[in-house]
């Protein structure tokens, strides 16, 4: 590398400078803040953690986006995380060990070793919640609603809420008995959103015919809510549980109407993101402008099995950094320029006595130094301090 290029940084990985990082950080305490109120207890898992530990349970999509690298106290392969929620609940199977529900949040940076289209740069600071321990809908409705809070204090002002149901799908393969190779065909077909061969696969791998109309059902069952009366009638032959995700589904519809009655809601009964990991409802929420989900979560639960304690769990996470472009707004001006003092060191003159009461009843005070003649705004003040007799006096810049 020469000298002319040592500045480049790896693709994907970004630094966040100045006004970007003071808006990050104000709304990092934000949403953090606000999670304490809903009851949600802050917590820091390591970047890195013994690899077998941090990928457990959570499918091979997560293997080819982390790092990988050798302890060399231990010898072992460790993992950076890619990840905060596999992490979290290890945290809450084996550390914390909470006998009723626990409430978590974060907000730390992780890294990816491959970028995303979806996900942005390789370097996310991901913030989120996870609620373990209640398997009940109104633990998802709670982490709706929160996620939904979050982009309303972000800036937010038209969201698209999609929701669908793992459970759907699974419930009718695991009726369907397939092996293997027939339900990976199914599931390819389904994702692909292709009825013409998802038609095949069905022909050729399920025997029941009421199974297979359902199967072939899920890609058109999509939009509003008004696609629950017509589920209702595909799926009334359809097994308990396929039911119980319907009942599930649309308990959660109300609540976010009665709750949020501007957020448009979208329904996909053939949604099947994170199917080897999630367990139950997922969703994703977008905003205008955005080509991506700005949040993204469901219920995910054992999770926690592989770590000795199964436990029900549900939550969200986002990207601070892209979060954080729904308000583009500058940082206010709003601190105080002070003069370069006379006498280097002069910690007791009447000067520096002034700028001290001024930081110390939480005002921003930016002391020039000898010499220095830049304009006060750059550093985003907005007063400055002026001699007044004997005393100081803060007053308007211009």
């Amino acid at each position: 590398m020469t000298t002319a290029d040592r500045w480049l940084l790896p693709d994907g990985m970004d630094e966040v400078l100045p006004p970007q990082a003071t808006r990050m950080e104000e709304l990092r305490r934000t949403l953090l803040n606000l999670y304490d109120c809903w009851g949600y207890d802050q917590v820091m898992p390591p970047a890195a953690e013994f690899l077998d530990s941090l990928l457990t349970g959570t499918g091979s999509d997560l293997a080819l986006q982390t790092f990988k690298i050798v302890d060399q106290l231990s010898g072992r392969t460790l993992g950076v995380s890619a990840d905060v929620t596999p992490q979290v609940a290890r945290m809450d199977a084996h550390s914390l060990r909470r006998p009723g529900p626990a409430r978590l949040c974060y907000c730390t940076t992780v890294l990816r070793a491959q970028a995303d289209q979806y996900q942005g740069g390789r370097s996310p600071v991901q913030v989120g919640v996870e609620l373990f321990g209640h398997a009940d809908i109104q633990a998802d409705l709670e982490v709706l609603r929160l996620a939904l809070a979050s982009l309303r204090v972000a800036g937010a002002e038209e969201v698209h809420l999609a929701l669908g149901h793992i459970g759907l799908y699974r419930s009718l393969v695991e009726a369907a008995d397939l092996d293997v190779q027939a339900e990976r065909g199914i599931f390819s077909a389904l994702a692909l959103k292709s009825p013409g061969e998802l038609q095949v696969q069905l022909e050729t791998h399920v025997r029941d015919p009421d199974l297979a109309n359902m199967l072939a059902s899920l890609v058109e069952l999509h939009g509003g809510d008004e696609i629950f009366e017509t589920a209702r009638e595909v799926f009334s032959k359809a097994p308990k549980p396929v039911i119980t995700a319907l009942d599930q589904l649309e308990t959660l519809c109300r609540g976010i109407q009665a709750a949020y009655p501007e957020v448009e809601l979208y329904f996909d009964l053939a949604e099947l993101r994170g199917y080897r990991y999630h367990t139950g409802m997922v969703f994703s929420a977008y905003v205008p402008g955005y080509g991506q989900a700005l949040v993204k979560g469901g219920r995910y639960d054992n999770t926690g099995q592989a770590f000795g304690r199964a436990r029900p769990a549900t939550g969200f996470s986002m990207d601070l950094k892209l979060l954080v472009s729904l308000a583009e707004q500058a940082p206010p001006l709003n601190g105080i320029w002070a003069p370069a003092e006379d006498t280097p060191g002069a910690e007791t003159s009447s000067l520096a006595r002034a700028i001290e009461t001024l930081r110390r009843s939480g005002e921003r005070v930016v002391q020039a130094l000898p010499g220095q003649q830049d304009d006060p705004e750059t550093y985003r003040c907005n007063r400055r301090l002026v001699r007044m007799g004997d005393d100081w006096q803060v007053s308007p810049l211009k």
